[in-house]
């Protein structure tokens, strides 16, 4: 095994230095279940990303144009994902789940339903900060008869200095589009929680054994670093 640690500053640097670590510290292997099974992907072992500032510009992936390659997301699926999958409660036919789901519509025991996000608010402001009790997940014990769990297991948060951080875990995560949208989404819950809270927004320390590129993309990943 191999950990790698990045520090970045804003989200569109932890995307572009978690692309040029992957092809220098990641691992090509042949996946034998799950998304495109049969294929190769190159990940990391496991990797922890500091943003310090993930609410600054540039939070999406900025590509020279001269490089003619399609941005990973877009501002617009951004807003769009955000609403409807992460703070949406609601799930198509045929979806097991959706994050948003998972976090504002949890069953409880009794049967009722908890809004995970409002509750950690709650607690926060009426509880105080000092604990280590406030985590969102997503994760549960049935998912392991999943197809596809969700990649996302949960979302811890700390209050440290008036400053609200996340540390987000995924088992398995596509380097190339979905971590800049799910940070960048995952951002915006932050900053509407700090504000609820009445704390200023922080970090984001994020961590995966599973980052990684599908072989289908790995040319645009290393035609943007001028990798052969």
């Amino acid at each position: 095994m191999k950990p790698v640690f990045i520090e970045a500053i804003t989200l569109d640097d932890a995307w572009h230095q978690a692309v040029y670590n992957l092809f220098e510290h990641g691992r090509r292997y042949t996946i034998d279940q799950g998304s495109y099974a049969g294929s190769e992907r190159i990940e990391f072992d496991f990797v922890v990303i500091r943003i310090k500032a993930p609410g600054e510009e540039p939070r999406l992936p900025k590509i020279p144009e001269q490089l003619n390659i399609p941005s990973p997301v877009s501002e617009d699926y951004v807003v769009s994902y955000f609403n409807d999958y992460i703070i949406g409660g609601k799930k198509a036919d045929g979806e097991d789940y959706t994050y948003g789901e998972r976090l504002t519509n949890a069953q409880k025991r009794d049967g009722s339903f908890l809004n995970q996000i409002e509750e950690a608010i709650k607690r926060y402001k009426k509880e105080g900060f000092g604990t280590n009790q406030i985590i969102l997940q997503v994760g549960q014990p049935s998912d392991l008869l999943l197809d596809d769990p969700p990649c996302l297991r949960h979302v811890d948060t700390k209050i440290r200095d008036n400053t609200l951080h996340f540390f987000p875990y995924f088992r398995s995560w596509d380097l190339w589009g979905g971590f800049p949208a799910n940070l960048a989404a995952l951002q915006l819950l932050k900053e509407y929680m700090a504000s609820e809270i009445g704390v200023h927004d922080g970090e984001i320390i994020a961590s995966s054994k599973g980052l990684h590129i599908y072989r289908h993309v790995e040319e645009l990943a290393k035609l943007r670093f001028g990798k052969s």
